[in-house]
């Protein structure tokens, strides 16, 4: 396989840096930044691939509430018992049962 020179530029400082953790890890810079870069591309794909489902769900409802029409302000009291219900639940889901901001299962 063929191999592509990359150039980059940094401070004396972290160049310093990098060549001890290389030397370290028992590597040349150039394989250490290879593996650090693999590890870091690696990590940003299992967590895109994680959260595609929630992303194509946002992009859904951004989409779908695009072609809305804005519908007037109603006030709490002029809310059926079921949509207040689900207001309540939505609010739970974003500040948690009681209102703290505290994720379920977390301590505040």
């Amino acid at each position: 396989m063929a191999k592509t020179r990359i150039s980059i530029s940094l401070g004396q400082e972290q160049a310093e840096r990098i060549r001890e953790h290389a030397e370290r890890a028992g590597m040349d810079v150039s394989a250490y930044l290879v593996h650090a870069a693999t590890r870091q591309m690696a990590e940003t794909d299992a967590i895109e691939d994680q959260f595609a489902g929630v992303d194509a769900m946002i992009a859904a409802a951004e989409a779908e509430a695009a072609g809305l029409s804005p519908e007037p302000d109603v006030a709490p009291g002029e809310l059926t018992e079921q949509e207040r219900l689900e207001v309540e639940e939505a609010l739970g889901l974003v500040h948690g049962a009681d209102r703290s901001g505290a994720r379920p299962g977390r301590v505040a």
